[in-house]
């Protein structure tokens, strides 16, 4: 089973009114915004959505909204993952999953479960899911790292697992993956500023952050780099490597949004234990933007 999800896919932010409360409008804008940047699909509750900080109910008036406002024009991702795999189990059947193209489910937090914890716990949510599964590895924040022999192991064992999106932060690790992994199988970025060189390597695309920002300039650098265009690629690259620094220096949304909000996309309000980024790299922001 080949993955639609292929070149530049954006982790969509999730904006918040001043009372914290979700800002549908303004996910209408970004939508917008982000289509208008010929995205290749979006990515609906992802860290980057703030879903940690959102309830169940929540997440499913947003899903219904985005899959209203997206009306097919790209695919769709949806993130659902969690710590207790009953729980996300019975979260996938209790989900109109519907006009979803495939669900990025991360690795167990927390938990620390061994490799074959990993594995059973995927397979369990693989007989589960109605639609494909990209798993997502990201030992930064779940503090366990799906090995690449775990990987090709769920890969071949389970027909609708069919990706995964990778930043684990070792480019070694990854080029092992590409090395061994299935030939339908797909490996993505998690990491943009590690995007180009993957491509090289042989990752078919990103799940990015800065695209919710800068869509069209993104999305360009990505197609170059899959034409093998690198010359284009990498000027598009070193331009936003800056602003890739900075949009994670005081963490992840607190920086794209501090972006957007100054492209006049969304209310800079993120829910805690998020905060807005500090008034000495907001000023690098803005200087960095009028670069731009």
């Amino acid at each position: 089973m080949k993955t639609n999800f292929i070149g530049t896919g954006v982790a969509m932010i999730t904006p918040f009114k001043e009372d914290k409360s979700v800002d549908f409008k303004a996910i209408k804008n970004v939508i917008e915004h982000l289509i208008a940047g010929k995205v290749d699909y979006i990515l609906v509750m992802g860290t980057t959505a703030e879903s940690a900080t959102l309830s169940f109910e929540e997440k499913n008036e947003i899903l219904a909204f985005a899959k209203k406002e997206i009306a097919g024009r790209v695919p769709i991702m949806y993130g659902l993952g969690g710590n207790n795999t009953a729980d996300v189990i019975d979260k996938i059947k209790k989900t109109d999953l519907s006009g979803v193209d495939g669900i990025l489910t991360v690795a167990p937090y927390y938990n620390k479960p061994n490799q074959e914890g990993l594995y059973q716990h995927f397979a369990a949510i693989a007989v589960a899911s109605p639609v494909p599964l990209i798993l997502y590895n990201v030992p930064g924040r779940t503090v366990v790292n799906i090995k690449p022999e775990t990987v090709v192991r769920l890969a071949n064992d389970f027909e609708n697992i069919v990706a995964i999106k990778e930043a684990c932060g070792s480019v070694d690790q990854i080029m092992e993956l590409i090395r061994i992994k299935p030939a339908d199988f797909t490996v993505i970025s998690g990491d943009d500023g590690l995007t180009m060189p993957l491509i090289c390597a042989g990752v078919e695309g990103v799940i990015s952050v800065i695209a919710n920002a800068y869509p069209k300039e993104w999305s360009d650098m990505v197609r170059f780099a899959m034409k093998y265009d690198f010359e284009s690629a990498k000027q598009i690259h070193y331009r936003y490597l800056p602003d890739i620094d900075y949009m994670f220096a005081e963490g992840n949304p607190a920086g794209v949004k501090a972006y957007m909000t100054e492209m006049g996309l969304i209310e800079n309000n993120l829910r805690l234990p998020m905060v807005n980024v500090s008034e000495k790299l907001l000023s690098d922001i803005k200087k960095s933007m009028k670069i731009i």
